[in-house]
This record gives structure tokens, C-alpha cells and sequence, in this order.
């Protein structure tokens, strides 16, 4: 048995089989092992609405064709909202998770109206996917 914190800040007890899988999915969601690039890209439909794969274009949100492993706010010619440009981060695994559980909760004030992913598997296929775009 074993107590994490949630990600609204409660505390929760939970067995070591249950910690595994937190643990499990966790892991899963920062290195994409185990992650299903075919179910990511599947996901990705919902991010196609205002973001576009190709490193050329813009739609209402920036390309996200090369996002793992870019520095946050840093796409030339992108008008990004102040808590966007204050974020400085790199968009690696873990952090990319964090955004994409609730976007509002790591940068308030993003443009991005998006309520985010609450299912842990579709982030870590979504970021396995965006991990191939290079």
C-alpha cells in the first residue's frame, strides 16, 4: 500500500498493484514504450481541428510536427498567449502529459480552448505518435 498525490491534489492510498499501474502508465506516458502510435494518431483527430502535422502550416493553433523536444512558444510567426510565452519548458514527454490532461491547469490563460484528455492511454498514444514527427 502506498499514498501518491493526485492530480488535483488529493491524496490517494492505493494497493501495490494499483501503484504499479499509476506507475506503469506513467512511465508509459513520458517514453511512449508501450504507447500505440496508430491509436495516437487516431487521437490526434481531435487535435486536427486547429493543428496541423505539416511543418509549414499554421491553423488556428501552431504545427505540431516536431513538438517533442521544442521549446515551448517557439514557433516562428505564431502569435502565442502571454501564459504560453511564460511557460519555458521543452515539450518533452512528461511535460506534453501534464498540458494534455488540462491544458488550463499548467498554462491559465492558453488560447487553446481545449479541455483536455482525462484518459491516461490516449495521452501517452497521442504523445508516442507526436514523438514520431520529425
Amino acid at each position: 500500500t502506498a499514498l501518491t498525490e493526485g492530480r488535483d491534489g488529493r491524496i490517494m492510498k492505493i494497493g501495490s498493484f494499483g501503484f504499479l499501474a499509476v506507475a506503469g502508465m506513467s512511465l508509459m506516458a513520458q517514453t511512449g514504450h508501450g504507447a500505440d502510435v496508430a491509436a495516437g494518431k487516431t487521437v490526434f483527430g481531435k487535435c486536427a481541428l486547429c493543428h496541423s502535422v505539416d511543418p509549414s502550416k499554421k491553423n488556428i493553433g501552431p504545427t505540431l510536427f516536431g513538438i517533442v523536444g521544442r521549446h515551448s512558444a517557439s514557433v516562428e510567426g505564431y502569435t502565442y498567449s502571454p501564459g504560453m510565452k511564460a511557460l519555458d519548458k521543452t515539450w518533452d514527454a512528461a511535460t506534453l502529459d501534464l498540458y494534455l490532461t488540462k491544458p488550463q491547469d499548467l498554462v491559465p490563460g492558453t488560447k487553446m480552448s481545449f479541455a483536455g484528455l482525462p484518459n491516461a492511454e490516449d495521452r501517452a498514444n497521442l504523445i508516442a505518435y507526436l514523438a514520431t514527427l520529425k
